[in-house]
Parts: C-alpha cells; structure tokens; sequence
C-alpha cells in the first residue's frame, strides 16, 4: 500500500493536470493583448474583457442562456420528481417501458434530436419561438433530473409517511412535509445538472433557436465562424470565473457534498 502511495498521487495529478489545463490556458489566452489566438508574451492585457462591453448581444445571449436554462431545468425537476416516486417506490406493467422512454434523449444524438425537433414544430404549425426552445431544453435535462431524483427516492423509509398519514395529514401534506425534505438533496442535484446541461446546450438548440432568442454557446458557435480573435477565450473565462464563485458560494451555504451526494451518504 506504502509502495502504490506515490504512484497513485501522481496518478491523480496528471488526470488533474489533463481535466484543468485546457481551461487554464483558455483563461491565460484571454489576457492576450494581441488580435489573434496566443500567449500573453507581452504581460496580461484586459482588452478582450473590455471587448465584451462593445458587444451587447453576448450580454443579451447570457441573459437569454440564464433564463433559458432556469425554466427548463424548474419545468425538469416538477415534472421529474413525481415521475420518480411513482417509478421508485411503485410496481406496475410498463414500469421498465416507461422508464426507459423517460431515459431515452440520453440515447439520441443531439444533431438527430434538433433535426427532429425542428420538423416536429414545422409540421404541427408550431414553428421555432421562445417557447418551443424551451420544450427543447425541457426534453434534452428531463433524463438528468430524473435519474437524481430516482436515486434519492428510492432509498427512502416509508415509516415517517405512514407514520403522519395515520395521524391525520393528508397526501399533500405528506409529500411537502415529509417526502420532499427526504429527496430535496435529488431534487437540488438533479436542478443543477440540469441547468448545466441547459446552459451548455448547443448542438440541439442550433436548430431550434430564433433571432430572439439566441443562447450564449450559439453565440459563441456562430462567432467562431468568422472570427479567429480571443474575444471567444475572454467570454469563456467570464464564464468560468462565475460558475467557480457560484460553486464557493454553493458549498458556503450548503456544503457541495451534502447537496449533490445528500446528508448521511458518501
């Protein structure tokens, strides 16, 4: 054990090293003063962080990708959360069926589930707009908030619920006093997945967007087409900076352990 100490340390540090390098260098690049992709050689510069300003559709787009991934990913766990209990805790044909249809986006490229998308809202006269994008979110973060949520109300002990339904609460009361409490820390987790998941979403949302409502990694993709200046690596560690302080904050307030893993686990 004393032997495999060190080799497991390093180990662990070059996977470190593999995982944070490329998002260290796209943090050390956006503090080029140059007008393409390089190094800071000449000391580190804020001009591509003042570029952002002059750029109000990235600010629109971050907007847009925050109100976008809240609703989907809300929507997500309301939805989820009953159809994990009764898929948990509940033995009925189609059981396997169900769940796997639940499951199945996971399954599907995003490429062949825009398509889809796309001539699903064509088709039935819906077209593309704010609300369709949202359903599109909706069907891609569904399976991750369900898979959380079934993992944390599987596990649970029915005797507290028995225990208040014989003493007069009723189904309602059961559930928002006894039975969210035991999942919230799924519940939690599978609202964060999701709105990761959501944010990050590019490929899907390529198809379905709209003028009006273009997310930020759509943005970004459609910049990159033209442009090859590090106005795209001084966004992402606008966004990098802001997912480790809400990470911080996250674990202040709660403990990122208790809230993804939940309290007694691990």
């Amino acid at each position: 054990m004393s032997r495999n100490g060190p080799l497991a340390l390093v180990f662990h540090a070059l996977v470190t090293l593999f995982v944070v390098a490329p998002i260290a260098i796209v943090c050390v690049v956006a503090f080029t003063s140059h007008g393409y992709l390089s190094m800071p050689t000449e000391g580190p510069s804020l001009r591509w962080f003042y570029a952002i300003a002059d750029r109000p559709e990235f600010l629109r787009s971050f907007v847009d990708s925050l109100w976008l991934a809240a609703v989907s990913s809300t929507l997500a766990v309301v939805l989820a959360t009953p159809a994990a209990l009764a898929i948990g805790r509940s033995r009925f044909p189609g059981r396997g069926a169900l769940l796997s249809l639940f499951q199945s986006p996971l399954m599907i490229p995003h490429l062949v589930l825009g398509i889809a998308l796309l001539r699903f809202f064509n088709e039935t006269g819906l077209g593309v707009s704010r609300w369709t994008l949202i359903a599109g979110h909706l069907v891609v973060v569904f399976p991750f908030a369900l898979r959380l949520i079934l993992t944390a109300s599987t596990g649970i002990d029915r005797t507290m619920e028995n225990a208040a339904a014989s003493l007069g609460a009723s189904r309602w009361t059961v559930f928002r006093r006894v039975t969210l409490p035991l999942i919230m820390a799924g519940v939690l987790s599978g609202w964060i997945l999701s709105f990761i998941q959501s944010f990050d979403e590019v490929t899907m949302s390529v198809f379905i967007s709209t003028p009006e409502t273009t997310t930020l990694p759509v943005r970004l993709f459609l910049y990159i087409q033209d442009n090859i200046d590090p106005l795209v690596a001084s966004v992402s560690a606008v966004l990098i900076a802001v997912t480790v302080v809400a990470m911080a904050v996250l674990d202040r307030l709660f403990g990122m352990e208790r809230l993804l893993v939940g309290p007694g686990r691990g």
